[in-house]
């Protein structure tokens, strides 16, 4: 069996980045941004071992993770975990259109 291999969507590649440079920024230190980082990324090597430890949503084959305060959204292909979302859960969740970022 193939090894599953991770792929990030150019909006969830944004999405982390935003989320570290507004906690930089905020704190000053990158302290709590590596936190955030370290436990996003632990979250995903555990989604190459069980691919489907996140909930279902309402599109085929795409379910959330949540990791304290964040949300990983991806979706299962064949061999590819597809990061679609990295969604910090603290927002407006009106403003969470999953919908959209999967087209």
């Amino acid at each position: 069996m193939a090894k599953i291999k991770v792929a990030w969507s150019v909006e969830a590649k944004q999405d982390l980045y935003d989320i570290l440079e507004f906690y930089l920024f905020r704190n000053g230190k990158a302290n709590y941004s590596k936190k955030i980082s370290q436990n996003i990324f632990s979250s995903i090597q555990n989604l190459i071992k069980n691919p489907f430890l996140g909930r279902p949503t309402e599109l085929q084959n795409v379910r959330a993770l949540i990791k304290h305060d964040y949300e990983i959204i991806y979706e299962k292909l064949e061999q590819v975990i597809l990061i679609i979302m990295i969604w910090d859960s603290r927002l407006n969740p009106l403003k969470k259109d999953l919908i959209q970022r999967k087209e």
